[in-house]
């Protein structure tokens, strides 16, 4: 309330007892107006110097509030919208946008926006390059800029993408400040106005002071998340190579037990044939030979395997990949196992293949179709029949291998392309299993970017089946 003709001598006083209320801090005064002399004077002054410092006051009010909520460890979303709803009296804004700087500070990307107004156009997830933006001149400054005519902004810089998109919601006047922690940029903070020459001097101090607070809650997160990042690294580190020990192990293990007993026919064979006073007729001693080759075979075999799980466990895994006809891909194979098929009456045909070309290792397929049609004449009854047949897809070709055999039981499914998986199904003519030739075909496929799987019934065969990528195609689209 107003007391206007107060003499002097009454004024006096009352100053002085209204400014020690302004030092303790309480602005609910009433400051008497006089006539304009020099007294009359120093209570106007006095008025506008109260309303500053009330201002001010509850500036500093806010800014501690903020404080105290990035203190408490809020998501840096709810500090910003804490911001947005506090600050609204001390700086004009009908929009508040955050954008934080990627890629080594090349790209900056939109992380938050929020409007007095519905459907921004540009918010969350907008990204620009800082390379010859304007931006990049504020962060080589490191001073705020005000735009109060954004209109006339965009006719002098047609080119920016993200003003023309403001503008289109209908903003004329922005204040732009960099987001700098530790003396390194790590973003921009944007208050934003749908009126012309809404931002003065004044403003930017306030918003500085906003900026440098948010600037410290997104370095601590920055480091925090390259914390947490390194221990995640740590860890799986950890558990790689605590894997790779147990399967290590394993190896070790198998490879002890599956060599023991043919190193021991061969020694009792050897010890055999070294008897000074054994008579023994050819026949017998080719026999002998024989189990003695087939017994060397199959630790050779057991071998390569072990070294090709251990390439592709540790990362040694290299495929040569070229586009290899398919037909003729498959022709070798179903060829050169039909004769190994011979001696259990079983034939191996190959169906139509379609004319094309498939992405892959030539050796590393061979070894794949070499498996899976070895496993079909190995688990099918003698005389029965192996089909292989193709198709091929927009991207990925389709290749399957049927046999006549007993099919896979349920309980066998889940393990089927595991290391060493021993099944229910027995080889029906006594051959020998290492138990990683289908975990090394799943490895195979996969680094080509396919999938492996198995359609069966128990009883009624089963239909082995791959995918790799055609010509159309690149590694990673038929593992999808």
């Amino acid at each position: 309330m107003e007391t206007k003709g107060a003499s002097p001598d009454q004024r006096i006083p009352k100053y002085i007892q209204i400014t020690e209320e302004l030092s303790k801090g309480n602005f609910n005064i009433e400051i008497p107006l006089s006539d304009q002399d020099d007294v009359g004077r120093l209570g106007a002054a006095l008025r506008a110097l109260a309303k500053s410092l009330e201002t001010r006051y509850r500036e500093l009010q806010k800014l501690n509030q903020l404080t105290s909520i990035i203190n408490s460890g809020l998501l840096l979303e709810e500090i910003l919208e804490q911001v947005y709803a506090d600050f609204q009296a001390f700086i004009p804004y009908d929009r508040i946008g955050f954008a934080l700087l990627e890629n080594d500070g090349e790209v900056l990307t939109a992380r938050w926006a929020k409007t007095e107004y519905k459907n921004p156009l540009l918010g969350r997830g907008y990204m620009g390059l800082m390379e010859g933006s304007s931006l990049a001149d504020i962060l080589a400054s490191g001073q705020p800029r005000i735009i109060n005519d954004l209109e006339l902004y965009l006719q002098n810089k047609p080119e920016s993408e993200s003003t023309q998109l403001v503008v289109k919601e209908g903003i004329r006047s922005s204040l732009t400040c960099p987001l700098i922690a530790n003396g390194v940029p790590v973003g921009f903070m944007f208050f934003s106005s749908r009126l012309k020459n809404t931002y003065e001097t004044q403003h930017i101090d306030v918003y500085l002071q906003i900026a440098g607070q948010l600037s410290v809650i997104v370095e601590k997160g920055r480091l925090v998340s390259e914390l947490a990042s390194q221990k995640m690294e740590i860890e799986q580190h950890y558990n790689e190579v605590r894997r790779l020990n147990e399967l290590q192990n394993t190896f070790m293990g198998i490879a002890a037990h599956d060599l023991r007993n043919p190193i021991a026919s061969i020694q009792s064979v050897a010890d055999l044939l070294l008897m000074p006073d054994l008579e023994i007729d050819p026949v017998e001693q080719r026999d002998f030979l024989l189990d003695i080759r087939d017994q060397t075979q199959h630790m050779l075999s057991l071998l390569n395997d072990l070294l090709d799980v251990t390439r592709i466990e540790s990362g040694k895994f290299n495929l040569d990949l070229i586009y290899t006809d398919m037909y003729k891909m498959l022709d070798e194979a179903v060829r050169r196992n039909s004769r190994l098929a011979e001696p259990k009456g079983t034939q191996v045909i190959l169906e139509y293949v379609p004319e094309g070309k498939v992405l892959a290792d030539p050796s590393r397929v061979r070894q794949v179709l070499d498996n899976l049609i070895s496993n079909a004449v190995k688990y099918s009854p003698p005389n029965s029949t192996v089909r292989v047949r193709s198709q091929m897809g927009e991207y990925c070709w389709r290749v399957e291998v049927q046999d006549e055999g007993p099919g896979i039981q349920p309980k066998d499914r889940e393990r089927l392309f595991q290391d060493f998986a021993r099944l229910s199904a027995r080889p029906t003519g006594g051959e020998k299993s290492t138990g990683l030739g289908l975990s090394i075909t799943r490895r195979v496929i996969e680094a080509h970017g396919g999938e492996i799987g198995v359609d069966s019934e128990p009883g009624s065969g089963s239909t082995f089946w791959f995918t790799l990528p055609n010509t159309n195609s690149d590694m990673g689209l038929c593992g999808e």
